[in-house]
């Protein structure tokens, strides 16, 4: 798994998402580019704002059972696999807008570096360690710049 806390891996990243165009098809699944850059900037506002109400903790505890070794492992999403509710982006969103927020997003968070994530509690798993910090983060955006050919 590559380190988006690394400089030229984050960089590269962005790079690939500056690939991007409006016009650029998905190769499977059913989001636009424009649905497919907002709903990878729903992790990071999962992080940096307070958009999203966090679970109960009955939830987080399912969450953390059922979910969490899918999400921060090495191991790649299936095509088509299921999203969370507050990760469906169904309405029109602006391409150059939303690739312009998740690109600060994923500077900011190569900036604050691992140090910062380090044990840090996210919104629906608990505490996790930089490494699955790192899997959250590259494996969501690669697995869909990979969906969409970049």
């Amino acid at each position: 798994m590559k380190n988006l806390f690394d400089i030229v891996e984050a960089t590269e990243i962005i790079n690939r998402i500056n690939q991007l165009t409006p016009t650029t098809k998905n190769l499977w699944g059913k989001m636009n580019v424009s649905q497919m850059l907002a709903h990878c900037t729903v992790t990071y506002e999962m992080v940096y704002t307070d958009k999203y109400p966090k679970p109960n903790s009955f939830k987080i505890f399912l969450l953390k059972t059922f979910v969490k070794k899918a999400v921060v492992s090495d191991k790649p999403y299936p095509k088509n696999g299921r999203t969370a509710p507050q990760f469906l982006i169904t309405n029109t969103i602006e391409f150059e807008e939303s690739k312009k927020k998740l690109v600060e997003y994923i500077k900011k968070t190569q900036t604050l570096g691992e140090s910062h994530f380090d044990n840090k509690e996210s919104h629906s798993f608990g505490k996790l360690t930089t490494q699955e910090w790192n899997n959250l983060f590259y494996k969501h955006l690669n697995h869909h710049l990979t969906q969409f050919g970049v």
